[in-house]
């Protein structure tokens, strides 16, 4: 086998990393408190605040780092017997729905027709919303079918809800959809 002089040294590093980590390990080294004293360096002096994730049913607990208001990391609170402190990919990742410069601040609004976006007040697209939710409904309610069974519905709205939402919100879209008549509900974090 012919080893060149990268391979050589790449080998030659790694025997070394691995018997200085053995030696250690087989002394009873522990680098357990470094790592602690690592993250406690980088939540020193921040406020906790426990918290749920908002990302399914389960209800992780976790534990909300702030300085001055803003955050500066989310984890999982080891004193929950749902999570015992660990996360699933998305609970890990909350700390980003938060934090992402990318995340939307503002409504935007594109007329029928149009190419481009609009900025929008938020109170504006409320209601039109609104406006057009209940124009829809009036339009498509059934009250009965033709055999004459009470029905009080109306088949042209969907509704889905998003895998943020907890449970206590998706119950209350829930009763809220339910009353306006709508039967098409559905969850995304189900699909």
């Amino acid at each position: 086998m012919l080893v060149g002089r990268r391979d050589f040294l790449r080998l030659t590093a790694s025997a070394g990393a691995g018997t200085a980590i053995g030696g250690l390990v087989g002394l009873g080294v522990t680098l357990a408190p470094a790592m602690a004293r690592a993250q406690e360096l980088r939540i020193k002096d921040a406020k906790t605040t426990p918290s749920i994730c908002p990302f399914c049913s389960v209800g992780c607990a976790t534990l909300i780092h702030t300085v001055d208001g803003k955050i500066v990391n989310i984890e999982g609170d080891p004193r929950s017997p749902h999570n015992e402190g660990t996360l699933c990919p998305k609970g890990a990742a909350i700390y980003q729905l938060h934090m992402n410069p990318n995340r939307a601040t503002k409504v935007l609004h594109r007329k029928p027709g149009a190419s481009d976006w609009e900025v929008v007040e938020l109170e504006w697209a409320m209601d039109r919303v609104a406006e057009l939710t209940k124009k829809t409904r009036d339009e498509t309610f059934i009250e009965k079918l033709p055999n004459g069974k009470l029905v009080n519905m109306t088949p042209a709205i969907f509704a889905l809800g998003g895998a943020t939402l907890d449970n206590e919100f998706n119950h209350v879209c829930q009763k809220f959809w339910r009353g306006l008549g709508v039967v098409a509900i559905e969850n995304q974090a189900r699909i």
